[in-house]
């Protein structure tokens, strides 16, 4: 993208702003956003933000970006307070880890559809990030690949339906529960989380004041009730409920303290 001197060099100043966003602005260009040639371009825009901005970064929120950029970010902005990097399926556990060490500040991580992140970055960020109070870990609802044809990459999906095993999500229940103790908004919409999963999380994340299961087919009623009865802080909980196993179709239900 060309621009003038004057924008350049305002571009530069590490003082102009302390955020950088840059996300689609619909869900067709969404769609378009998980293309390569993307992906390139948002790791050369985020390198180049977090050169020009000289550690006073504090706010991050785009996506398709990859390790490159990432591992960059982590040498560069140890400020960093906010990260927000939806649909980089190129993260993986390796750049995170050097977040997790360099970036120890970050309140907020949305790793929403990252499928190359495991428990173990979980880990990482939760043990060297003692400030993260909020968490978003949502998956994809696609039952098929029918139903994703010429819309996802299919690579993207071999990722996707790998990484969202019950196994995994268990793995990355337990490290949330073991290294989040301050987290006070959870989101895990469309997880394969399990009951066992859930009271893992709730038994270490007893601050938790919002929780979004929205769409997570594996937990019954009692395992929402038991959260509902063993977090003394919510104040929030978006429910899943399956009304047609063919077409995964849910009602959206919001309960709160004074509907337990």
């Amino acid at each position: 993208m060309l621009v003038c001197k004057s924008w350049l060099l305002a571009c530069k100043n590490p003082h102009l702003n302390s955020g950088f966003v840059l996300v689609p602005n619909s869900v067709p260009e969404a769609t378009r956003w998980l293309a390569p040639e993307i992906g390139r371009k948002v790791d050369s825009i985020l390198r180049s933000v977090a050169e020009w901005r000289e550690g006073s970064l504090r706010e991050i929120r785009t996506g398709n970006c990859s390790d490159v950029s990432l591992s960059f970010v982590a040498e560069r902005c140890p400020n960093l307070e906010v990260l927000s990097i939806k649909c980089s399926s190129n993260v993986t556990d390796a750049s995170m880890a050097h977040i997790a060490l360099r970036c120890s500040m970050i309140m907020e991580l949305d790793i929403s559809f990252c499928h190359g992140i495991s428990h173990e970055s979980l880990l990482l960020i939760g043990r060297n990030c003692p400030n993260l109070t909020i968490l978003k870990r949502n998956f994809l609802n696609i039952p098929d690949y029918s139903g994703a044809a010429g819309v996802v990459p299919y690579g993207y999906l071999d990722i996707l339906y790998t990484n969202r095993s019950e196994d995994r999500v268990s793995e990355e229940a337990d490290a949330i529960g073991k290294s989040m103790p301050n987290l006070k908004y959870l989101e895990l919409r469309f997880s394969k989380v399990t009951a066992k999963g859930l009271g893992l999380i709730y038994a270490g994340c007893r601050k938790l004041e919002y929780l979004d299961v929205f769409g997570c087919e594996n937990l019954t009623r009692r395992a929402i009730d038991n959260a509902m009865s063993e977090l003394p802080n919510l104040k929030e909980i978006r429910k899943p409920y399956l009304l047609n196993s063919r077409k995964l179709e849910y009602l959206d239900v919001v309960e709160g303290p004074g509907d337990i």
